[in-house]
Formats: C-alpha cells, structure tokens, sequence
C-alpha cells in the first residue's frame, strides 16, 4: 500500500478527504504546564490523558493509521528527573490503557529503540504491541526514544547485516527495513504548540506529507481542533511532485 495511490483513490471521490495516515507532533505539554502555575509533570500528565480522545476522535473520523511522536532519541537530553517522570508515567499509561484500546480493536505498534528503555517500559509495550497484534481497527503507532536519522541508519545497517546486495536496495527495499515497514506514508503532519520543525520525525515517511501546524497545546487539541486540521488538509492539491 503506498500513499500516492491511496490518495489517489480518495480524490476521485467527491466526500471530504479523510487521511490514511495522520502523525502527531504532540508538543506543548510544558507550556500549558507553565501558564497554569503547574509543575512540567502535570503538563505531561495532561498530554497523556489526552490520547484516549485524540484515538477515539481519529478512529471515529475514519482514520486507519495514527502515529504519535511520544519520546524522541534526543529527549534523553532533558532533565533527569523530568525524564524519569514522562517514562514512569508512559509505564501507567500504557499498561492502563493497552487493554481498552484492544476491546476498541486498535492495533498498537512500537516505532523506536527497545535498549534504553527501562524492563518496565518494555514489557509494557510488548504486552500492548502482542495483544492487539490481530486487530483490524486503527493501528496506533507509538513512537518511542524514537529519532529519524537512526531509524534510518538503523535500516542501513540492517540490510548490510543482511547481505543484501546494492544492486538490490531502492526506495521499497529500504522501506522493508523501516520501523513502519507495513504502514503506508504520512499523509498528514500535525504539530500542536505552534512551531514549525518536523524535529526528526519520520523523515523517510512524510517526504510528500501534508504540514499542518496548529497553535494549540497537546493536552487541548482534540475535536474542533482535529475539524480544523482535517479542514485544512482537504483544501491541499498534493501532486507528489507532479505538476497539477
């Protein structure tokens, strides 16, 4: 399945354009920590209650793949004890989480490094990636100590370790080796709080996605706001490079 022909397919249709694919940015969570007097912890907090709404607003709206951006390999960087926080809570999270998303039929996928995250985190998302593995519903991507570059140096190893011939590797070949391996391409970029960075997120996989920025912090941007952002996408001609 590739994007080029799924939306094809959709702009032959005179309904609204519906993405397959949406991938979150989710940022924000301090901001709307600091303007309420909150510790950062509770801003993180409130971006995780926030995916059970913004899952069930997607799936309702007829999305089939939903990939969020929850840690990047570059937020090790942050404080220690903010960091300790966001992964004691992913832990709660998804362990609370994992089972209703399952009965809703949601298939959870891991996109990221297993190694740096604690046994706890990882037999979370094990569990969560095991259980839902046969679902037939929206499949949730979770990007986790998850960073672009090395997901696509990690490809490259990979198909070296394989053995696999030059002659072998183009654009299919090196999607194999992707996290996102059976996924189709972003259709849709969203990023909440404002800013205008992709941030090393999924940079093989939203080469002709559609950008929508939004100045709504994660733990607000749901309903009205995911309207805005479908809004947005269904006004954009995309031509992946062709001319119109």
């Amino acid at each position: 399945m590739t994007a080029n022909s799924e939306a094809s397919k959709r702009s032959d249709s005179s309904d609204p354009i519906a993405p397959l694919h949406v991938a979150i940015i989710m940022d924000g969570n301090g901001r709307w920590a600091q303007t309420r007097g909150l510790d950062v912890s509770e801003g993180h907090h409130a971006g995780f209650e926030n995916l059970r709404r913004v899952v069930a607003d997607f799936a309702k709206r007829g999305v089939s793949y939903l990939t969020l951006y929850a840690f990047s390999t570059e937020n090790w960087d942050r404080p220690e004890s903010e960091v300790n926080g966001i992964l004691e809570l992913a832990i709660a999270v998804i362990a609370h989480e994992a089972q209703q998303l399952n009965e809703n039929g949601v298939r959870i996928k891991h996109l990221g490094r297993v190694d740096r995250i604690s046994p706890e985190l990882r037999d979370e998302l094990e569990q969560a990636v095991t259980i839902t593995a046969s679902n037939t519903g929206l499949t949730l991507g979770i990007a986790f100590d998850y960073g672009g570059r090395a997901e696509i140096t990690n490809a490259a190893r990979q198909m070296i370790a394989d053995g696999v011939s030059a002659n072998d590797v183009d654009e299919s070949k090196v999607a194999e080796y992707l996290y996102t391996a059976d996924m189709p391409d972003v259709d849709l970029l969203i990023r909440t709080g404002g800013d205008f960075r992709i941030s090393n997120f999924l940079l093989w996989q939203t080469a002709y996605s559609e950008f929508y920025s939004s100045e709504i912090l994660w733990p607000d941007f749901f309903g009205e706001h995911i309207d805005k952002a479908f809004e947005s996408f269904s006004e954009r001609q995309r031509r992946f490079g062709k001319r119109a």
